[in-house]
């Protein structure tokens, strides 16, 4: 009798395996990045059960519905920023010194959190009302820790010059999460220290004052064809509402035609997202291309590729911000083909940047260029992609930071 109960009692390893102590934790890493990689929409409870390796009855059993993991995941990405820069409130000694130690906590958790930090980034518009309200609330305070040995050491700049520079480091910072480019972690840290450092330190036009004057841009008398109009109606409309939330019917009707009528062109807004982005890859490679092929200076030609980037991201502010949000809508087919291209693309960035700044490998370079797409995206969206000269010609500074670690000759724009 004793030895048939010992038989059947578990043993310690079946114990642990059936009871770890940090089952929640599991739970938190594996749906933070579940929703990272495959979008709120691509996951559902059994997809994060599977990878935790428990049944879909035993996740309920912690977590009542997908939007609670969600939220959960989602906040405490923000609660961990907000965790790492917490020093910062009883920080009373050197402001350069805290700055530099902000910038490092909020490195070491980016990387900490490099497969899921995009949650937050990306799919965070998901959340719903108080839970929306809570994430723009942690943001908001880090943002503040930032900004407060900012100020101290740069008592001239203006609210609107503080959120750029806050939001400029957060961006080069966060920008790992966006790409798997490969770097030992000890160059990851020093690199995007320096690039975090050099933002902070930039010294930036007065928007509101600059001398730059926009052009005034040609009327449009032609009609655009159909299948132009589509593609700009559905990006506008994606980026409006959001794909899932954009029907063919919506789409139909901002372009004028029946929804029947979409099926000639496209077979479902999926083909529609993929050819969009396609389109965009193929003109960005082909504006890349002319630059390099009639720019023989190295540094010119990186400008010159700096300014028609933003100048385009302004022009089409929906196409970066579709992209990051919506293109897990795509095809698995459609999806790698397009990164295929966007690799390209940034490849030719990379060369460029290595020409002019030899003291870089092109594993450098390449994490700086990343950082350099995801300052356009962040900028532009805090200052509602304000398409101005002066607004354009704040981003594309920054941008000669990141990239050329110096200011290139402007003579129409006066630091303050």
């Amino acid at each position: 009798m004793v030895l048939a109960m010992a038989r059947t009692r578990p043993t310690r390893a079946e114990d642990v395996r059936r009871r770890p102590k940090d089952r929640k934790a599991q739970i938190a890493r594996a749906s933070a990045e579940a929703f990272s990689a495959l979008g709120y929409y691509g996951v559902s409870m059994e997809t994060i059960a599977k990878r935790v390796g428990i049944s879909a009855a035993a996740l309920y059993r912690h977590y009542s519905s997908k939007y609670e993991l969600f939220r959960d995941a989602v906040l405490n990405l923000g609660q961990q920023l907000v965790d790492c820069t917490a020093f910062a409130d009883e920080s009373a000694g050197d402001p350069e010194l805290t700055l530099r130690q902000l910038v490092s906590a909020l490195i070491d958790t980016s990387m900490a959190n490099r497969e899921s930090g995009g949650l937050y980034r990306w799919e965070g518009r998901y959340l719903r009302g108080d839970d929306q309200a809570m994430l723009i609330a942690q943001m908001r305070t880090v943002h503040h820790r930032i900004q407060r040995p900012l100020m101290a050491i740069r008592p001239e700049l203006t609210s609107r010059q503080r959120w750029t520079l806050s939001t400029s480091a957060l961006s080069v910072i966060g920008s790992i999460v966006d790409h798997r480019a490969k770097l030992p972690a000890i160059q990851v840290r020093a690199l995007l220290a320096d690039l975090a450092d050099a933002v902070l330190a930039a010294e930036l036009p007065d928007a509101a004052s600059s001398l730059v004057e926009d052009r005034p841009r040609p009327a449009t008398v032609t009609e655009t064809p159909k299948y132009e109009a589509l593609l700009n109606e559905s990006m506008r409309l994606f980026n409006l509402k959001g794909y899932r939330d954009t029907s063919m019917e919506d789409i139909a009707t901002a372009v004028g035609m029946p929804a029947s009528g979409i099926y000639r062109y496209f077979s479902g807004k999926s083909d529609i997202l993929a050819a969009a982005f396609r389109r965009a890859a193929d003109r960005l490679s082909a504006e890349l291309s002319a630059i390099v092929a009639t720019v023989s200076d190295p540094e010119e030609a990186l400008t010159a590729v700096i300014d028609a980037y933003v100048t385009r991201s302004f022009d089409r502010p929906e196409l970066d911000y579709v992209y990051y949000t919506e293109r897990l809508n795509m095809t698995p087919g459609d999806q790698k083909i397009l990164r295929n291209l966007q690799r390209a693309n940034v490849e030719s960035w990379v060369e460029l940047v290595v020409s002019v700044r030899p003291d870089w490998t092109p594993g450098q370079a390449r994490f700086a260029v990343h950082a350099a797409m995801s300052l356009v995206i962040d900028l532009g969206r805090l200052m509602r992609y304000e398409n101005s000269a002066a607004t354009r010609a704040v981003v594309e500074r920054l941008l000669d930071l990141t990239l050329l670690r110096r200011y290139r000759l402007r003579a129409a724009l006066p630091a303050k």
